[in-house]
């Protein structure tokens, strides 16, 4: 903000000028012109302010008060010294941490913590600096976070505000945004960072997780049994059928008997051939090597 004082500077001026008057004439109106000019430089400097980048400008009158349609842009501006000065505003999005413990509906104490990202809306921050100056942020928005987190949580349950964690941050940034537009301020974006539980909710959800995958493993072990006993039935009415079938076929024909004799005969030799067959190969596989000992 420029120096609102100038009388000070222009009375230095006035007594460096007196004294040098007592001088030789041609030293004294070269200082006077030294002067001038510095007074002429200091008051453009007074008279000019530069706006960055990323700001606004408002401009109070110590006549009139704020200026209310007066929102200067970025560059350079002109005012009048001691009269006017302007207030300069950031309007960036500047991120803010905001946390706090509220209650759910079944009365579960729940931590939550928003990052926020905010702005002034620029086109009223005339209205913004009456109502709350320069630190809007500070003065608003803790406020209106707390307010709106308890409205919010206190309509889920402990679990819900896990499961439909995603229908939550809606709500709250859809009531945070409204909420902050009574004040002027725009919120580009609000997200939950941190959600977390008392201890001793923690512990009880964790042991009930717990009895759940207990009860999922004895359920498993009863499925297993009960499938195990009726493939064990399935077996013993498929040996039973397959006993009757044989005893039904041995009584209408006495030489089914005869015949599956043979054919366990026949099946018998030809498993003592091939045993026969493998021990010949064997021992003349290793007949030359005791030749050659």
């Amino acid at each position: 903000m420029a120096n609102k004082d100038p009388g000070g500077f222009l009375q230095q001026l006035r007594q460096i000028a007196a004294r040098m008057s007592s001088g030789p004439r041609g030293a004294g109106l070269g200082m006077k012109l030294l002067i001038g000019a510095g007074a002429l430089a200091y008051g453009v400097k007074e008279a000019t302010y530069t706006v960055e980048g990323g700001q606004r400008a408002i401009v109070f009158n110590r006549i009139g008060g704020m200026q209310m349609d007066t929102v200067l842009a970025e560059g350079l501006h002109f005012r009048i010294p001691w009269f006017q000065y302007p207030i300069i505003y950031d309007i960036r999005a500047r991120p803010r941490k905001i946390s706090s413990l509220t209650g759910s509906k079944d009365l579960q104490m729940v931590n939550l913590t928003l990052r926020v990202l905010s702005r002034p809306l620029a086109s009223n921050l005339p209205t913004l600096y009456q109502q709350l100056g320069q630190d809007y942020d500070e003065r608003v928005l803790p406020s209106i976070v707390n307010e709106v987190l308890k409205s919010v949580v206190a309509k889920f349950n402990a679990s819900q505000l896990i499961t439909q964690r995603a229908q939550v941050s809606l709500l709250i940034r859809r009531e945070l945004f409204e909420r902050a537009k009574d004040f002027n301020i725009i919120l580009d974006d609000v997200a939950i960072t941190e959600l977390s539980f008392s201890r001793e909710y923690t512990a009880a959800v964790e042991a009930k997780q717990v009895a759940q995958q207990e009860a999922q493993r004895a359920q498993f072990y009863v499925e297993k049994a009960k499938q195990d006993q009726r493939q064990k039935i399935i077996q013993a009415e498929g040996e039973a059928q397959a006993a009757k079938m044989l005893g039904e076929a041995v009584t209408k024909n006495p030489g089914y008997l005869k015949l599956r004799k043979i054919r366990a005969a026949q099946n018998i030799a030809k498993t003592v051939r091939n045993a026969h067959r493998t021990a010949v190969f064997f021992f003349i596989c290793q007949e030359p090597a005791q030749i050659k000992e």
